[in-house]
């Protein structure tokens, strides 16, 4: 961890509303290693897969196939760190808050810096993440129950399978958001509105129907904020190719950790496409 000497840690509800360059400088720096629910708002945030070269065409025919859970934004030249498409003061093995370790399908740690670990081979992935469509439900008053209490969102692995593609397989992983029916309603419009950040919905109601025995115990996260009357929303997420890794026991990758995402500097509203340099950029402003 890249920690400055006396340099004291950033809560994360002072980054609200944050540049999102200010927000992968205090993760460089080592100021801020928490998760990224409702940070930097309006910014497009990545799940990360990062892969020997070897298995990088594998793993992008696994994300074209699923493309629910593995929305693509972002793809690295081998060996570089950087991903212009989605911001330009980036480095990809600094600047998530928590990363995950694997080797031969094994999380083995979970750092905050993998620069001793880079590799002239790796191939990165940036996948859209569900807390970038947030920010819509917000705005229009929609509660964002894990947001509000501060919390991780709640993940858990499903009976769901994906599409196989080479040694890449395993169940798709989901989010949950609980509010209110005409909330939940509101909530499909609007996150169908972000493709690449999942889109809309893959579930609504019973847990059960996706293979989910406890929503109180999720495989990921925190446990969720359940108000009477609410009505469960299950959403794909990114942690799916962490699965996958583990499945196609590849010798060695590196992810984020559930909730820790890259924080672009695309503006996720209204981003349909694979980006190039010249998209949107969230308006930078001082934390």
């Amino acid at each position: 961890m890249n920690v400055v000497a006396n340099e004291p840690l950033i809560e994360p509800h002072r980054l609200y509303f944050a540049d999102p360059a200010a927000l992968r400088r205090a993760s460089r720096s080592g100021a801020f290693a928490e998760q990224t629910a409702g940070q930097c708002r309006g910014a497009l945030q990545a799940n990360l897969v990062i892969l020997p070269k070897d298995a990088a065409d594998e793993f992008l025919a696994f994300a074209a196939k699923n493309s629910k859970p593995c929305p693509l934004v972002g793809l690295s030249e081998p060996g570089s760190p950087h991903l212009p498409m989605v911001a330009d003061d980036l480095d990809l093995r600094t600047d998530v808050p928590r990363y995950r370790v694997y080797r031969d399908g094994v999380c083995v740690a979970e750092p905050n810096d993998v620069t001793d670990l880079w590799r002239d081979d790796l191939v990165a992935f940036a996948l859209g993440c569900s807390f970038s469509f947030e920010d819509a439900l917000i705005a229009e008053g929609l509660p964002v129950r894990h947001v509000d209490a501060g919390r991780n969102v709640p993940m858990y692995v499903t009976g769901r399978p994906t599409e196989p593609a080479g040694r890449f397989q395993g169940p798709m992983v989901v989010s949950l958001r609980a509010m209110p029916p005409q909330a939940a309603v509101r909530a499909v419009v609007l996150s169908d509105r972000q493709p690449l950040a999942h889109g809309a919905p893959v579930h609504l109601g019973d847990p059960s129907a996706l293979g989910i025995a406890d929503v109180m115990k999720p495989d990921f996260g925190d446990p969720p904020v359940i108000e009477p009357g609410d009505m469960l929303v299950f959403w794909a997420c990114g942690v799916t190719p962490q699965r996958a890794l583990q499945a196609a026991k590849v010798p060695f990758a590196i992810t984020h950790a559930p909730g820790y995402m890259l924080v672009t500097d695309l503006l996720a509203e209204g981003l349909t496409t694979f980006p190039t340099r010249a998209s949107r950029r969230v308006p930078r402003s001082t934390p």
